[in-house]
């Protein structure tokens, strides 16, 4: 017994000396090419800003972004589905999985497509964290832990959140099973990446929710109420994003003229709401939400059309920050029924759908730490615990494995609608 102990330690001490070098090589890696796309992403979003009428370059764009993933043949490439079934199920991830995804969704994001960043990070991290695993030739277990790594290095380079991002990939693949094995990878990987990209000046976001009233009963029943309803809210997107893809690959199979279809159609909907309030990622909404600006009551509804008209029809990126702006401007219309703190409840909102579309309560609750501080945790606790119950098996990752069901102690094996 006493020899098996001996060999236990010596193994962790291997495993953690490994470890260590491996994640802080990621952490530096994909946390600067984090920064680079980051900045991307950056520039992009001020060109369409500044010059309204690069939205009508969707057509073309779409039509590069189409062609790219033809010329490589990756237009069977799942994105982010496809990084998920490579810890779950050993599935490949294709080399150029990260360069394409890097290229089109900076395109996505000058034409101002309702489309984030984060989606497009783990892709890339994914992507980079497996290109590692082969350069030092590590085992199929090895190369898992390997992925995990990269996307919580490039996930938290890009937001800024390192404890979420690290819990998140952890936990994103198969819901009530963590992959503890790949704690310290991810940890020292999200750690360092969002250092580099801080370095090069990539600032991490973070919301000042303002004055809100001290816990009490009423507040944990705001709380459950905005829960609740965010499920419902977080349902809704799930099931449009879904059936949107459906219905454009039923009635437009190639490619080529989904993607001009849905330009046009997005097009469409720009000039309908002029101001451009719907285009891209969502992070101006938010912004205003937190600043006390007014936002239509109907804003989260119409996020929720332009992202779902912009993803499936081909043009790249993630639905994360798309998610929070519906988050956000959902909550600011519960405080404006309501007449509470407008800061309050959009932070609810955002972390609310963040947990109800991704499945996550774990990594959501240290999202909301860090980017709302710690004062208003016990109402983010509860509400993010509500959402989550009553959000069902949806989700916005099909290759997304509920281990155990949500409502019983049990094993269920299934995956999200």
């Amino acid at each position: 017994m006493e020899i098996d102990r001996k060999t236990s330690i010596m193994h962790n001490i291997h495993y953690f000396i490994k470890w260590t070098v491996l994640s802080v090589i990621t952490g530096i890696v994909v946390g600067a090419v984090g920064a680079v796309f980051g900045h991307g992403v950056v520039i992009a979003t001020n060109i369409w800003q500044a010059h309204y009428w690069t939205v009508f370059l969707m057509p073309v764009c779409g039509l590069v972004i189409v062609g790219l993933y033809k010329l490589f043949r990756e237009e069977k490439n799942r994105g982010t589905n496809m990084v998920l079934d490579s810890i779950s199920s050993g599935e490949e991830i294709t080399v150029a999985t990260g360069p394409l995804i890097f290229v089109s969704s900076i395109l996505s994001h000058m034409v101002s497509a309702s489309a984030g960043r984060e989606g497009a990070a783990l892709q890339i991290g994914g992507s980079m964290g497996t290109l590692i695993a082969r350069l030092v030739h590590l085992d199929e277990n090895d190369k898992k832990i390997a992925v995990m790594c990269g996307m919580s290095a490039c996930f938290s380079a890009l937001f800024g959140t390192p404890l979420a991002a690290a819990v998140f990939s952890m936990e994103v693949v198969s819901i009530g099973l963590m992959y503890y094995a790949a704690l310290v990878p991810c940890v020292f990987a999200s750690f360092i990446g969002a250092a580099v990209s801080f370095h090069f000046g990539l600032a991490p976001e973070h919301y000042d929710i303002g004055a809100f009233m001290e816990f009490s009963i009423p507040g944990a029943a705001l709380a459950v109420l905005t829960g609740i309803l965010c499920a419902v809210v977080g349902i809704l997107f799930c099931s449009s994003l879904h059936k949107a893809g459906h219905a454009y690959r039923k009635y437009f199979p190639n490619p080529y003229i989904r993607v001009l279809v849905g330009s046009g159609l997005y097009i469409l909907l720009t000039l309908i709401f002029n101001d451009r309030s719907y285009n891209g990622g969502g992070l101006h909404l938010i912004e205003k939400c937190f600043e006390g600006e007014m936002v239509p009551c109907y804003a989260f509804l119409m996020k929720i059309v332009f992202t779902s008209v912009a993803l499936e029809a081909g043009f790249r990126g993630g639905e994360i920050v798309p998610t929070l702006c519906i988050g956000a401007t959902f909550g600011a219309t519960v405080a404006a029924l309501l007449g509470m703190p407008v800061g309050l409840c959009a932070a609810m909102g955002m972390v609310c759908l963040f947990v109800s579309v991704t499945n996550c309560p774990v990594s959501t609750i240290l999202m909301a730490f860090e980017l709302f501080g710690f004062e208003a945790m016990p109402y983010f606790a509860i509400a993010i615990a509500v959402s989550f119950t009553l959000s069902g098996y949806y989700g916005l990752y099909s290759s997304q494995r509920f281990v155990y069901s949500k409502i019983r102690a049990e094993h269920i094996n299934r995956q999200t609608h």
